[in-house]
């Protein structure tokens, strides 16, 4: 008997990009998986190795009124029966959710059905939507320890590490070259699978700032959002820096591997996939978030000493330059970074996930598959 995984997640990419890796592990293992997330997984799904995927209906807490409540009470009820039409279809061994509110309606009827269910945190402190979910699941999958649990949630947590999509792990273990004194630097720039506007508004008039010497040096590739690309390639063209822009990169590990200097938002799996692949970052952590996420994930990479959190509303273009003047002349600090960034790394994440999925689904010590 061929046994079925259900995994579930947000549909941007912190989310996606975890239960990708799982799902082709769980594929390598020989499992059948299918994923249920809400309609935004058609940008960052694409390339999700499902049987099949399920929209399923969700609803965050946008407001308090009455009327948005019940907006969202509906919302989560509809998913919920959609989701139990799956599971009660698909007949799961475990279903697997990796946080986002569109989790919600699988988790919540995963433990109506019985099912084992496992609740991956990625992030260095638990979500809203997680912490909700958290009493009723069977297991709690964490990327690094959480502060703040009962001991009823403690015994439920197992650290495994945040996993990274195969092409994270295909661009590993390619040793860091620091640059040259008089080389090209190159700079990578990246706000996560969404884009971050901050760094369209900041980064091109931080040239202003940067001395023609180093400003020859900087090869500059850059993640905008759609709206944005022209008026940021118009800014680099009249300041004389060549720049390669995009909206989404579907190759960005190798970018990040091929950067000597990576300025991005400080995401789960981006600060996941920097210690995996040990090249060093400034670190931008999202502001106003209530779980203030991204700044605990900052801290990981900050306290191992392969990363430098600027707080958003610390930047500047002239800030932004002197960062960039500092590190065209320290290879030897850029190069500690790297090494410490891949200190932290869990490579083998993804499989500490699925051995936990197989214990957890009772399928632990069963012959497996090659895959299909």
């Amino acid at each position: 008997m061929t046994h079925k995984i259900l995994l579930t997640a947000g549909g941007t990419g912190g989310h996606l990009f975890p239960a990708q890796a799982l799902a082709s592990e769980l594929l390598r293992r020989g499992y059948v998986v299918e994923l249920a997330t809400d309609e935004r997984a058609d940008k960052y799904g694409a390339q999700f190795p499902a049987r099949k995927t399920h929209i399923i209906a969700s609803e965050t807490v946008r407001g308090r009124s009455p009327i948005a409540l019940a907006h969202t009470a509906w919302n989560l009820l509809k998913g919920t029966i959609q989701a139990r039409r799956v599971i009660r279809a698909l007949r799961p061994a475990a279903v697997v959710g990796f946080g986002g509110y569109p989790t919600f309606p699988p988790m919540l009827a995963a433990r109506m059905a019985g099912v084992p269910s496992i609740l991956h945190e990625a992030n260095g402190v638990m979500g809203r939507a997680n912490r909700m979910l958290a009493k009723g699941v069977t297991a709690i999958a964490t990327s690094s320890p959480l502060d703040g649990l009962d001991a009823a949630l403690q015994a439920k947590v197992t650290e495994t590490g945040n996993p990274v999509r195969d092409a994270v792990i295909a661009a590993a273990g390619r040793p860091y070259a620091a640059p040259l004194a008089d080389g090209p630097f190159n700079l990578l720039v990246f706000g996560g699978s969404q884009g971050a506007r901050v760094f369209s508004d900041l980064v091109p008039p931080a040239f202003e700032f940067v001395p023609q010497d180093v400003k020859d040096r900087i090869r500059i590739v850059q993640q905008c959002r759609p709206e944005d690309l022209s008026r940021v390639e118009a800014a680099y063209k009249a300041l004389g820096v060549k720049a390669e822009l995009g909206s989404f990169f579907q190759d960005l590990a190798e970018r990040i591997s091929a950067a000597h200097l990576v300025v991005c938002r400080s995401g789960a799996s981006t600060v996941s996939e920097l210690a995996v692949l040990g090249r060093p970052s400034i670190l931008v952590p999202l502001p106003g978030a209530l779980d203030q996420d991204q700044a605990a994930n900052a801290k990981v990479l900050e306290k191992a000493g392969g990363a430098w959190p600027i707080r958003q509303v610390d930047l500047h273009p002239e800030r932004i330059a002197k960062e960039l003047i500092r590190f065209a002349h320290a290879p030897d600090m850029l190069r500690a970074a790297a090494a410490a960034a891949a200190d932290v790394a869990k490579p083998d994440a993804v499989k500490r996930l699925a051995d936990l999925v197989e214990r957890v689904a009772g399928l632990a010590g069963e012959q497996k598959g090659d895959g299909a």
